[in-house]
């Protein structure tokens, strides 16, 4: 990002809302390579804002008609942010700093400097401001990218990710029983129903049950359904999951706790293509595709004698294992990011990004719970974030689990390897693609590649096929 170009940099739109004379001089000369816009009044900012929508803009909160004090700033501030939430804004005050800045960034400023303005020293802050703003803005286009995309609901940077998917929009047209295995939390749900709607039965039922959340005594009717009058309390013909699924799709989940009876019952429906409700004697032929799920070693339950092997293959012509949350490098902070903005929206609470030490407790955690835990602990961190970003405290992830704080220059060494990494991803490998989507030239691009030692890592490629034209 630093070597971007000059005509580049002119089109980043920088606001000045300052009512001195002398110093709306001293910004524009200050800040010749932005694209300056001055402002003096509240309507005056208001209106650029609206006509130009600004990235970045610094914001003095001593404006008529309260030169002397904040009140006219802090109004310019509240309404700048409900206009443009993504923008970045730089507080500046003489009156009351301390005071000042605490209330400015719980509104939801970026940053703050104090009267009399060192120029070095804002021209540092105006230039990270572009470059956070930017980084969050692509974060926030690839996973638009990735929800508008047939694979629903899944959103990744993930080489080994990537891979699941395109392995997934390759079964899912064929009429094959798959397997997903993975730990609970990586989103066995979310790809069946890609699976589901990627297949030639889209337009009939997708049907799930988990096999772990109902009792034993219960699960043989949910599964085949029971006749009125075959047991107390079957008041009436009840179809089951599998008849409900006709033409559809089945999803049984956590199959590894199908009980052994249960297991007999379910082989003969898929040998045979018919059930018979409990109760009723009459075979009912069902055209359903099996999609199973689990997160238990079936090898080991099969030499157990808990786990029939005839039907494990006839539920395994297809194996995806599913990567844990930790071994997906990146996803944990893509994917939060992504949390932060669906709860902050569904909450309604101005919480617009992360503290230094969220991010790193967000890339070192281990995440034993995968993607669910993610999700519990942000929609906790945006309801208890006390301002506009969110802490390590808020996530609440145990002592054991607090990282060691990396310094800023090593939060943004990592930001900008981890958005190489999901660039190099999404182009294929294709460095020219990447750079153009990082905005820098293709040598710098080569160079940041080099000095994080990117490629060097397996003699796998980096990159898989993205999703396009394929979404916790």
């Amino acid at each position: 990002m630093g070597n971007m170009s000059k005509a580049t940099q002119v089109k980043r739109k920088l606001l000045i809302v300052e009512d001195d004379a002398g110093l709306q001089r001293q910004y524009r000369w200050s800040f010749e390579g932005y694209a300056v816009f001055v402002a003096g009044t509240r309507a005056e900012a208001l209106e650029i804002v609206r006509a130009e929508r600004p990235k970045v803009m610094t914001l003095d909160l001593g404006l008529p008609p309260d030169p002397d004090g904040t009140s006219e700033g802090f109004a310019v501030l509240e309404e700048v942010l409900r206009l443009a939430s993504d923008a970045k804004v730089i507080v500046a005050s003489g009156h009351g700093a301390r005071e000042s800045a605490l209330k400015a960034i719980a509104m939801g400023a970026y940053d703050f400097y104090q009267k009399p303005v060192d120029a070095d020293e804002l021209a540092l802050i105006v230039k990270r401001a572009f470059h956070v703003q930017e980084l969050e803005e692509e974060n926030r286009n690839l996973a638009e990218q990735r929800q508008s995309s047939s694979l629903k609901g899944i959103i990744t940077g993930s080489a080994a990710m990537f891979k699941v998917c395109e392995m997934v929009e390759r079964v899912a047209p064929a009429d094959v029983a798959v397997l997903l295995l993975g730990a609970s939390g990586t989103g066995k749900e979310l790809l069946a129903r890609a699976i589901h709607d990627l297949s030639l039965r889209k337009a009939k039922p997708f049907v799930a049950i988990n096999c772990a959340a109902i009792p034993e005594n219960l699960l043989e009717s949910e599964l085949f359904g029971h006749e009125k009058g075959a047991f107390t309390g079957a008041v009436k013909q009840t179809p089951g999951k599998i008849e409900m699924a006709q033409g559809g799709t089945l999803f049984l989940d956590e199959i590894g706790d199908l009980p052994f009876p249960l297991q007999v019952k379910l082989l003969r429906f898929l040998q045979e293509r018919v059930i018979e409700r409990i109760g009723g004697r009459r075979e009912i032929p069902v055209d359903v595709r099996i999609v199973c799920a689990t997160h238990q070693d079936l090898n080991r339950l099969i030499s157990e004698n808990r786990f029939r092997e005839d039907l494990f293959y006839r539920l395994s012509e297809i194996v995806i294992d599913i990567p844990p949350l930790k071994e997906r490098e990146g996803d944990a902070v893509l994917l939060a990011h992504h949390f932060l903005h669906k709860f902050a929206s569904e909450l309604k609470r101005n919480v617009r990004g992360f503290s230094a030490d969220a991010l790193a407790a967000l890339a070192t955690h281990a995440w034993p719970g995968n993607v669910r835990e993610l999700e519990n602990r942000m929609k906790r961190a945006v309801i208890m974030a006390n301002g506009s970003r969110i802490a390590s405290a808020d996530l609440d992830l145990g002592k054991d689990a607090e990282p060691v704080i990396l310094s800023l220059k090593q939060v943004r060494e990592e930001a900008d390897r981890r958005a190489i990494k999901t660039a190099l991803a999404v182009s294929e490998g294709k460095v020219t693609q990447a750079a153009k989507l990082l905005g820098v030239s293709r040598p710098t691009l080569y160079d940041l590649i080099s000095q994080y030692k990117i490629l060097d890592r397996s003699s796998e490629p980096l990159s898989a096929r993205t999703q396009e034209g394929q979404e916790s």
